[in-house]
């Protein structure tokens, strides 16, 4: 049992900051694809990258959403003791997740132009969409137990591992992108073939892991517990919202920029989604890496160290956030020049612009995030979706439809300070409320 260490505090960055780091990591597999295609290909394929983004993003969010309903309730376990009722865990949630995966490839390849079409491919983007789609598909399997392994090591109590894993994968999708993009020119297809190739390959390390002798969560037999399920679902669903939240986003303000603006603004925007999903993905860093811990000692009923647990949460998020806007501010041209040609000065200008405005919103995101992380670890499911629906989508189509309303297309880059705030003031109560005092 490896998650009591020399302090409490000592345990919570031993935990968060591989957390964090892994998820910079699966961020950078989106990104280094755009890179690739944008320098590789053209400013068109980079667009079909980000359209279909949120089909990466939900492959994503539903393995979270079940790694974080199962590694809530392996927690609990091992906090009561209960070391083999959390094997047989940890192996039914490994068969659901591969099952999932297979009528998840079956049914996009099936449906891959409807599918394109949703995402919002126009006829220009469609074979690009299509593309990348149809080859990433084939690795869903991949994509799904990787990221639900990387969770589940961390709770076994070896979140540097976890870390070195996810970086050995981007490592090799870099490798592989420059390769088969810039040097053999594959194009679309050869940036998602190496990011599927590359997810493969990391499943080989984490398996090593499950089937040695170091960890306490092993592969064994179990029966087949339906209400189990259920409960992953409740537990993790909250958190699956804030890892989808992302692909909603980007679907969200895809079609209201082909409404509103244009296709040179879809691709101002592929960019600052590139830059949010790693700044949102290490608000999600610290509340993941942080929910073993709570999880663990509100099992043993030791409540006071879950809400300094809390506490440390939120003071770290807010230094970050300050950084990260602080940052981006300065380095705004830069940041659009790797993505964009230096010859297409107005849309170098324009998505400099824009993106100093929408970085704005990094302020307030990860105290929802932290929020809905906490509640999700002591199993107030309910309330953790109320703040992660509110912050994913809810909010945010209201945001959406009052500012383009009142503004019109320049209204599109303010949409989600807009949602953040009034999502903050939902978390805000319900972290002050007596309900929560209780419940802790």
């Amino acid at each position: 049992m490896r998650l009591e260490g020399k302090s409490l505090k000592h345990d919570f960055f031993k935990f968060i900051l591989p957390a964090v780091v892994s998820q910079w990591v699966f961020a950078l597999y989106t990104m280094v694809d755009g890179m690739f295609v944008a320098r590789g290909v053209s400013e068109t394929a980079l667009a079909a990258v980000n359209i279909s983004s949120p089909f990466v993003t939900g492959m994503f969010a539903l393995s979270l959403t079940f790694a974080v309903g199962t590694s809530t309730i392996v927690a609990l376990l091992f906090g009561q003791k209960k070391i083999q009722e959390a094997k047989e865990v940890f192996s039914q949630n490994v068969a659901v997740l591969a099952v999932l995966s297979l009528l998840i490839t079956a049914g996009v390849l099936a449906g891959l132009e409807g599918f394109g079409r949703f995402l919002g491919a126009t006829d220009v983007t469609m074979p690009y969409v299509k593309e990348y789609i149809s080859t990433i598909a084939p690795f869903a399997v991949c994509f799904i137990l990787s990221y639900s392994f990387e969770i589940l090591i961390s709770t076994d109590g070896y979140p540097a591992l976890a870390t070195i894993i996810v970086s050995i994968g981007v490592i090799l999708n870099f490798i592989l992108d420059y390769l088969l993009v810039m040097v053999w020119h594959k194009g679309v297809f050869g940036a998602a073939f190496a990011t599927g190739v590359s997810q493969t390959a990391v499943i080989v390390f984490y398996l090593k892991h499950f089937l040695g002798e170091k960890g306490t969560i092993k592969f064994c037999r179990h029966r087949f517990r339906p209400s189990l399920i259920l409960r992953e679902l409740r537990n993790g669903f909250p958190s699956g919202i804030t890892e989808l939240s992302a692909g909603i986003i980007t679907f969200v303000f895809n079609q209201a920029i082909l409404r509103f603006l244009n296709e040179d603004a879809v691709v101002s925007y592929s960019i600052i989604a590139y830059v949010n999903a790693i700044v949102v993905m290490s608000m999600v860093g610290v509340a993941q890496g942080c929910q073993p811990l709570v999880s663990y000692y509100y099992g043993k009923g030791e409540k006071k160290k879950c809400r300094r647990l809390l506490r440390y949460e939120l003071c770290t998020v807010a230094v970050f956030s300050f950084l990260a806007v602080g940052v981006c501010y300065l380095l705004a041209d830069k940041i659009v020049g790797i993505f964009i040609s230096k010859e297409l000065t107005e849309l170098l200008a324009y998505s400099a612009k824009v993106f100093r405005i929408f970085i704005l919103s990094f302020f307030l995101a990860g105290y929802n995030v932290v929020a809905a992380g906490y509640f999700t670890a002591i199993e107030r499911s309910g309330t953790a979706v109320i703040i992660s629906l509110g912050r994913g989508l809810v909010l945010l189509a209201v945001s959406m439809l009052i500012l383009t309303s009142l503004f019109g297309g320049k209204g599109i880059w303010w949409a989600a300070t807009l949602s953040e705030a009034m999502c903050l003031g939902v978390s805000a109560f319900l972290l002050g409320t007596g309900y929560f005092q209780s419940g802790t």
